[in-house]
């Protein structure tokens, strides 16, 4: 079995190796580029991604988040694609690869399904997020609502409005919540724990790794020129799915048998310093 430090010889030895070639590099947002504590994209961080696009390395962002809710992100880096809502779409540079959305008819029973077995949350889609008018009971689910209402993403509607559609939803619990009765209603759906009462739901068939998948094919990128950079228990098909898998400082238990490269936290310029000892910068 390889040790920690030899496993980091290796990576270095294939950087070096291999430094020559197109590598697409995936970064989740939330605890990996952007920091949870300031809300800001460090200025490392900016660097290292501007020095590895001037390499030719494609940068892309692979989130669970859906593409109206990246303003923020936007605004402080520069990509050249976005994977969003946990593989349901797909876009790089101008082009849209892929876009997934729940049936209509099957959303209304979705929000039906989830009201009744009281819980709360938000329904994302590309038109935007979508939230019930009145407060919630949850107090978790509250806090989540007004972070998305600072982030510039559009909200063109209440929950309530039977117009929209929307490719996947994030949503909370509590100790009334019926979570076992709900999940069982939705064999469609793929079920990620978040922790603290928090689940995120998406399409089956869909993930981080199917739209890397999806990506690197388009490209023409092989697998081991692939790096994922992520920090929760969402990124974990993409850890699953990559060869090179860098996970931060601050991280989900969940990751830490896919790790390849353990590195810093965001605050403490994670992502630059993996992107240098690995080589790609």
């Amino acid at each position: 079995m390889l040790t920690a430090w030899m496993r980091k010889q290796e990576l270095l030895y294939s950087g070096m190796m291999n430094n020559n070639r197109t590598k697409a590099l995936f970064f989740d947002i939330d605890g990996t580029l952007l920091s949870e504590k300031t809300r800001r994209v460090p200025d490392s961080a900016k660097e290292a991604l501007k020095q590895a696009r001037e390499k030719g390395h494609l940068v892309l962002i692979n989130t669970g988040r859906v593409y109206p809710h990246l303003t923020q992100i936007r605004s402080q880096v520069d990509a050249d694609g976005f994977l969003c809502g946990c593989g349901t779409y797909v876009r790089v540079r101008d082009e849209v690869l892929y876009h997934h959305m729940i049936p209509h008819e099957r959303g209304l029973q979705i929000k039906r399904d989830i009201d009744e077995c009281g819980l709360d949350g938000v329904l994302e889609g590309l038109g935007g997020c979508y939230m019930h008018e009145a407060p919630s009971r949850l107090p978790q689910v509250e806090r989540v609502k007004q972070s998305v209402k600072i982030s510039g993403c559009p909200m063109p509607c209440f929950w309530e409005d039977d117009s929209f559609d929307f490719d996947k939803f994030y949503i909370g619990s509590d100790e009334k919540s019926r979570c076992k009765e709900l999940f069982g209603r939705m064999p469609d759906m793929e079920v990620i724990d978040r922790e603290n009462g928090f689940y995120e739901c998406i399409p089956r068939g869909h993930s981080k790794a199917t739209a890397i998948d999806l990506v690197l094919k388009h490209c023409g990128i092989g697998i081991e020129d692939a790096y994922v950079f992520g920090d929760s228990s969402n990124d974990l098909s993409m850890f699953r799915y990559a060869e090179n898998c860098v996970v931060m400082g601050d991280h989900s238990p969940v990751l830490e048998p896919y790790a390849t490269f353990i590195t810093k936290t965001v605050e403490d310029d994670g992502i630059a310093y993996a992107m240098k000892e690995l080589g790609i910068i």
